[in-house]
């Protein structure tokens, strides 16, 4: 395989301020407190002022390099300023930049490259629509289409699923934090349990529990629950953890929800674009969804852009049913091209199946030195560490983890909290990640790790 070293900024981490984040940033920091608006969150807990970044290594202004195992949420899936793709960029702004819906030769490319990735036996089922430049616009539209081919206006969600901060996306996002001061939003949205292996017996919802929690919201005349128009799922929730649910359940939720008249829409907007090895999650198992959302790595190096791939069959929206200015900026797809090139030519696919074994392992060797650490899942790059007060209870434990996190970042490792009870660390790195960088993560780790278990490792927890 060809080398990805030279796709990096560095290998490695490089701290040379006497503080983090360094003085510089602080300015900066201090000055987007006074003149932008507070919901700025990221900055909260990573607080630095970035200068550069590339491959899995970002540069604040102060001159420190720090692994990247946030990727932009997911989306830096070929890694920050991806030189190859970056040509395909140049070469599109020197062309077209906007062109709302006509035809370039550029997007039906790229929808010809997504269609070609599917499973051949349904490549010529589906087709392709692009959205507004976001993940919620994305879903916004699936749910739109699924409610003008049903007739239908109700949507089934799952616990743990996040969607999307625009209207209808954050009604099926089941994480209240969001929603406490919104009094209105899309009517008629009902949750389900999602199949959540790791805490099946502690909640009581196994897979069969699950399904038939699911089966009873449309077979029993008292659930209070009228037929919807469909469901939404994320075949591997992000934002609730990556978990990754027990084999067989999806493939029975689309059973089921087939089997009553209803559509299924799988957001695979953090999942898709390879982030798994697969170039779709739904691929690794046998469940065929109606619609699909995608968004984030699609851009492959950050550029918006977002849509469905949704089966011919339910076509049911005809010319400015759904529109939006910026669907389909041409930059954006270009960039779409190229990582689906560079994918191919560097063999991506296997390498992030090989690279996250790799990952996996390193972790597991950390869990069985620290009785903290309940699970360690993922597939592919996309990882979950769950951190639990004790194994036997799995009790969440979101106060090490916070600390543990604390820790990594002064160290120079960046990454995410999530999960059901904001407990789980994920790990969403560029999934050209060298196995040296994911050896200097590991090294953060081990030493943050021991601070925090000196810390919390007292008779209270012990």
């Amino acid at each position: 395989m060809k080398s990805l070293k030279k796709y990096h900024l560095s290998e490695t981490v490089r701290i040379v301020s006497s503080s983090i984040p360094g003085e510089k940033s602080k300015k900066l920091l201090e000055l987007q407190k006074n003149i932008e608006g507070s919901v700025v969150s990221y900055p909260r807990s990573m607080p630095i002022a970035i200068k550069q970044a590339k491959g899995s290594i970002i540069e604040d202004v102060d001159g420190n390099q720090f692994i990247d195992f946030f990727g932009g949420c997911g989306v830096l899936n070929v890694g920050h300023g991806n030189e190859y793709v970056l040509e395909y960029v140049k070469e599109q702004q020197r062309k077209l930049i906007h062109a709302l819906d006509f035809p370039t030769e550029n997007k039906l490319a790229l929808i010809q490259k997504i269609l070609n990735k599917l499973p051949e036996h349904i490549q010529d089922d589906y087709k392709v629509t692009f959205g507004g430049p976001t993940g919620s616009d994305a879903v916004e539209a699936a749910i739109k289409l699924a409610k003008i081919k049903t007739g239908r206006d109700g949507i089934i969600a799952f616990s743990g699923g996040y969607h999307g901060m625009t209207s209808g996306a954050l009604a099926v996002t089941s994480d209240t934090f969001f929603r406490n001061n919104l009094t209105s939003l899309m009517p008629n949205v009902h949750f389900a349990p999602y199949n959540y292996p790791y805490r099946n017996e502690s909640n009581s919802y196994d897979q069969l529990n699950a399904i038939d929690y699911f089966k009873n919201m449309f077979t029993n005349g008292h659930s209070g629950i009228l037929k919807p128009a469909a469901i939404i799922v994320e075949p591997i929730q992000g934002e609730g953890g990556n978990i990754i649910p027990e084999d067989g359940y999806l493939e029975e939720l689309v059973r089921v929800a087939h089997e009553n008249d209803v559509l299924v829409i799988f957001d695979e907007i953090q999942c898709g674009f390879f982030r798994t090895g697969s170039f779709l999650e739904f691929m690794n198992t046998k469940a065929i969804p109606d619609i699909i959302t995608f968004s984030k790595g699609f851009g492959g190096i950050g550029f918006p852009i977002s849509g469905l791939i949704y089966k011919k069959e339910i076509e049911a929206w005809g010319a400015a049913a759904h529109i939006g200015t910026f669907r389909g900026n041409q930059v954006s797809i270009a960039a779409a091209r190229g990582a689906f090139d560079f994918i191919e030519e560097y063999n991506i696919e296997e390498y992030t199946k090989s690279i996250g074994v790799y990952l996996v392992e390193k972790l597991k060797e950390l869990q069985t030195e620290n009785p903290f650490i309940g699970e360690v899942r993922g597939r592919g790059m996309m990882i979950g560490v769950e951190f639990v007060k004790d194994r036997t209870t799995k009790e969440p434990f979101p106060e090490f983890i916070k600390k543990f996190r604390y820790e990594c970042f002064q160290r120079g490792l960046l990454f995410e909290v999530g999960g059901h009870y904001n407990n789980v660390l994920r790990l969403v790195p560029p999934l050209i990640t060298t196995h040296a960088i994911v050896d200097a993560a590991m090294e953060i780790m081990i030493a943050s790790i021991k601070v925090c278990m000196n810390q919390f490792l007292e008779p209270t927890f012990a």
